[in-house]
């Protein structure tokens, strides 16, 4: 199915009021959420849907966590144009130095951001297009009017390899280039062009023979405007994207029209009701999902592609994008984004399968138009297995699952570690093809998060996720072989002491063990421990409760397990992730409440759901809110889903997907599934405290489920939904 970005621009915009009840969706926005902390990609104000060009200030420019717009910082670095996963650069600033800032004369929005620069107090401006960063610089009366270009500067995790400019066009634009350096994640060098276009001519000031390029300009009266596009491609590229977006100097209609295309896209999902905070964090979380994963083709659609010995300049028919793993977004983008923005699936199934054409392999997490490795297996799989189901196919399907198949065996990416450049053997697929399990102690790699129980249950999953994908396309050999595969989970489990456990090269149990604790505790487990992968087995929950011995016995160690963290807000804090029972600021965890819907027990569900997303998801002061690891979306897409009250614990990727139900913070929920087609959720004695679902209608028919068909969704309906204060317990029983 396609849907293309052109559809958005038909959903029309209400009028911007004062009045909360006329808000529009990105009136709502709350770009600060969170940044006291965050990671250079989490935080971009004047950035698109996807952007580019991530335009922003920077208070801190080195390093990956604790860098960017930290909002605790009071001194602004520069204001850089890429903030993306391994990708930074152009920084630019209207003075020659830092300057102090206060937030009482700020302004984000999203789209926007205005700050005024101390102690001169000149007023900077920035917005974007798609791939075109605009300044407005105001300088007061006896400030000179320079403005920095620093190509130099080291920024995020890498050095500057090498940079050019030149004047041209009368000396009202600068041309050039630079040379970004690997990063233990990106391994190869990149280059990054720009043309920047101000609406005067300027006097250079120096040789700009250290990277520094100062302008400076005799006539100041008026703001000075600055366009700079950038490309990966050439200089060409650069100049084709400021052309086509850009023609013009009018500041604030670019600003106007940022706010209606962000509004567009988040108007693919109406709420009402709930209380103003509600709504910002919600609003905030669909920002969140729609902003990180950046485009990085140019308008034309061409783009980089660095898998081989030499850059190659490649055509695409749809937008190609940089970003980070899809570890773990079968519980979050991979559900979110096929209801209401398929054609952004359909942007990324096309970018990776023209990876695969490219350079052999499905990535995991592709940036500067290289393979990065990061994470662990083939998680892509289950983004492609959603895709499909949910009817979004304008990729090569079958090129996509050569490439699947590919990657499900030895030589494939799942036999890459984390970060594993230079060799493929400690994912341990050799391992797991032989004995259905990756052991512990298997031959050092260089790369990291080698860990083979997590290894073992995330492949038995991305088994089955292919065997769906098999299913649909005919391919029954296949689909039986990998149904087989996925299995594989059981070999971890060790009835002795009734939890997932590591194996070592010769077949013992791991000999230290605890589910959960510092130091050993968490070996063999990604970022985890076996307390929270001892539940992922999102494909086989009832085989799972089986190695239980029941569900009484399952929903009993769950439950204790969520009673356990509540004081702790389900999270522990990055790094600890081994001492954590549930651990919800991190992706393993982020399936564990939904599992009661399958035990028998779907009132837990609806308790423990509200109580996540009340105390580790609804904060909306720059101190809180997504716990510091937003992965471009993920915590985002989790938050919207549990307060939209939708999810589905296998991804949405069988061949006939279910949505799973619990109770949405709002009073109304429309999601505009397709054009023309709309899915509302209404609930009624919708209150504080009425988490319980006592009764629920579909379509105005009775439905007992905890479950509906995605098919139901998709054609467009209705979900009625009756809340009380106290479970009902006959509710949801039944699984259709």
């Amino acid at each position: 199915m396609k849907w293309h970005r052109v559809f958005a621009s038909s959903l029309i915009a209400l009028t911007v009021s004062a009045s909360a009840a006329d808000k529009r969706p990105v009136d709502w926005v709350k770009p600060e959420i969170d940044t006291h902390k965050c990671r250079w990609f989490f935080f971009s104000s004047a950035c698109r849907p996807f952007g580019m060009v991530n335009l922003s200030p920077d208070t801190e420019t080195k390093g990956d966590w604790g860098a960017g717009y930290i909002y605790g910082n009071d001194t602004i670095r520069c204001f850089s144009h890429i903030h993306g996963w391994q990708l930074a650069g152009l920084p630019v600033m209207p003075t020659t130095s830092e300057a102090k800032f206060s937030h009482d004369d700020e302004v984000i929005r999203a789209g926007y951001h205005k700050i005024v620069l101390r102690p001169q107090g000149i007023v900077a401006e920035l917005t974007s297009t798609m791939r075109v960063g605009f300044h407005r610089y105001t300088f007061p009366d006896g400030v000179k009017a320079q403005v920095l270009f620093d190509l130099a500067l080291p920024m995020m995790d890498f050095k500057i390899l090498g940079f050019e400019s030149r004047a041209v066009a009368d000396n009202t634009t600068l041309e050039g280039s630079f040379i970004i350096g690997p990063t233990s994640r990106r391994p190869k060098p990149l280059t990054i062009y720009f043309v920047a276009q101000f609406d005067r001519a300027f006097k250079q000031v120096g040789d700009g023979k250290d990277g520094k390029v100062l302008v400076e300009f005799a006539d100041a009266k008026k703001p000075v405007l600055l366009k700079a596009a950038i490309s990966y491609t050439g200089l060409e590229g650069a100049r084709k994207n400021l052309a086509a977006e850009l023609p013009h100097w009018d500041f604030d209609r670019v600003v106007r029209e940022s706010a209606d295309d962000w509004n567009n896209w988040l108007s693919r999902i109406e709420v009402a009701g709930g209380t103003d905070a509600q709504k910002t964090k919600f609003y905030t979380d669909l920002w969140h999902a729609l902003l990180g994963r950046r485009t990085v083709s140019d308008m034309d659609g061409r783009y980089i592609d660095n898998t081989g010995a030499a850059s190659v300049v490649r055509q695409g028919k749809l937008p190609h994008h940089n970003f980070d793993a899809w570890w773990g977004s079968h519980w979050s983008l991979n559900i979110l984004w096929p209801m209401a923005w398929p054609e952004v699936m359909d942007e990324f199934c096309e970018t990776m399968v023209n990876m695969y054409r490219n350079g052999g392999l499905i990535p995991r997490g592709p940036s500067g138009g290289n393979y990065t490795y990061v994470m662990i297996g083939d998680p892509a799989v289950s983004f492609f297995a959603s895709a499909h189901a949910a009817g979004i196919r304008g990729w090569d399907v079958e090129a996509a699952y050569a490439g699947l198949r590919k990657n499900a065996f030895v030589g494939g990416i799942r036999d890459r570690a984390g970060y594993e450049h230079n060799s493929a053997t400690g994912g341990g697929m050799k391992y797991y093809e032989e004995r259905g399990y990756v052991p512990e102690d298997i031959p050092k790699t260089k790369g990291g998060h080698r860990d083979g129980a997590a290894m073992t249950l995330e492949y038995a999953y991305q088994d089955w996720c292919l065997a769906q994908l098999a299913l649909a396309l005919g391919k029954k050999e296949d689909a039986d072989f990998f149904l087989r595969r996925s299995q594989n989970y059981r070999k971890l489990w060790d009835p002795e002491v009734g939890w997932m456990r590591p194996r070592t090269m010769d077949g013992k149990w791991l000999a230290k063990f605890a589910p959960v604790g510092a130091g050993f505790a968490g070996k063999g487990f990604c970022e985890a421990n076996s307390a929270i992968y001892t539940f992922f087995v999102p494909h086989d929950v009832p085989g799972l409760i089986g190695l239980f011995g029941g569900p009484e016995k399952f929903n009993a160690r769950l439950n204790e397990s969520f009673e356990k963290s509540e004081p702790l807000r389900f999270v522990v804090g990055h790094g600890k992730h081994a001492e954590a029972w549930i651990d919800y600021e991190n992706q393993p965890s982020t399936g564990m409440a939904h599992l009661f819907n399958h035990s028998g027990a779907p009132w837990l569900a609806q308790k423990w759901i509200r109580r996540v997303h009340e105390l580790t998801f609804s904060d909306i002061t720059p101190m809180g809110g997504y716990n510091g690891d937003e992965d471009q979306g993920q915590m985002g897409a989790l938050s919207a889903l549990m307060a939209m009250g939708l999810f589905a614990e296998d991804g949405a990727a069988s061949v006939n997907p279910q949505y799973e139900i619990t109770a949405p913070v709002f009073d109304k929920v429309t999601i505009h599934v397709r054009p023309g087609k709309t899915f509302v959720i209404t609930t009624t004695n919708n209150k504080p405290g009425n988490v319980y679902i006592q009764s629920a209608k579909l379509n105005g028919q009775p439905w007992t489920s905890y479950r509906f068909p995605q098919a139901a969704f998709l054609t467009g309906g209705t979900l009625e939904l009756d809340l009380g204060p106290a479970p009902n317990k006959s509710w949801g029983l039944e699984a259709r």
